[in-house]
């Protein structure tokens, strides 16, 4: 018999093991992998059926102990997420909502996210993005162009302000003006 052998089984295969005991390793041991909001945390416990008075009592004392913290999570998120995927309030707004963060504490972490620093990410993105064309052809800046306001319309940016980046990153790259193409209105 090994070492491994002896060792007891986890608290969710123990048939003998409380339902708490179970939900709580259940909830640590998920918080080990990173941190989770709250209903990410309760999702989890409802699909490893815990029964739902205990998880929401287990729950709020990980709460009050700050092991499980929504609005950190979402600042935390939205730092990250922001800049490092050059996602827009919009998209991170949407990502929060689908981990059960929304309203004030949604607002205050996307808050936390300046416009300065949301259009830097994106130029930083399009300058990365953009690829050479001929500037004396007027169809392949066009073509660039949409690509581009393409690029950033992907990751949440309205018309109006992925059109204006993407037109002065290209103007930049081309030394060609964009001002020929027809302009998106910028009321986002």
């Amino acid at each position: 018999m090994t070492a491994t052998d002896r060792q007891p089984p986890p608290p969710e295969q123990d048939p003998e093991a409380d339902p708490e005991s179970v939900a709580r390793a259940i909830l640590l041991r998920q918080l080990t992998l990173g941190p989770r909001t709250r209903l990410q945390l309760e999702r989890k416990l409802r699909d490893r059926n815990v029964p739902q008075g205990l998880a929401v009592a287990l729950l709020d004392r990980f709460e009050e102990a700050g092991l499980v913290d929504d609005a950190e999570f979402a600042r935390h998120w939205v730092l990250s997420r922001g800049p490092g995927k050059s996602l827009a309030r919009s998209a991170l707004r949407r990502e929060l909502g689908e981990k059960g963060i929304r309203g004030e504490t949604a607002e205050a972490a996307l808050a936390e996210l300046g416009q300065d620093a949301e259009e830097e990410a994106a130029r930083r993105l399009l300058e990365r993005r953009v690829r050479h064309v001929d500037p004396d052809d007027p169809a392949a800046r066009d073509r660039e162009l949409r690509r581009l306001v393409g690029v950033l319309a992907r990751k949440g940016h309205s018309p109006g302000s992925a059109f204006r980046l993407a037109a002065e990153v290209l103007e930049a790259a081309t030394g060609q003006s964009t001002e020929h193409v027809a302009d998106f209105s910028d009321e986002d």
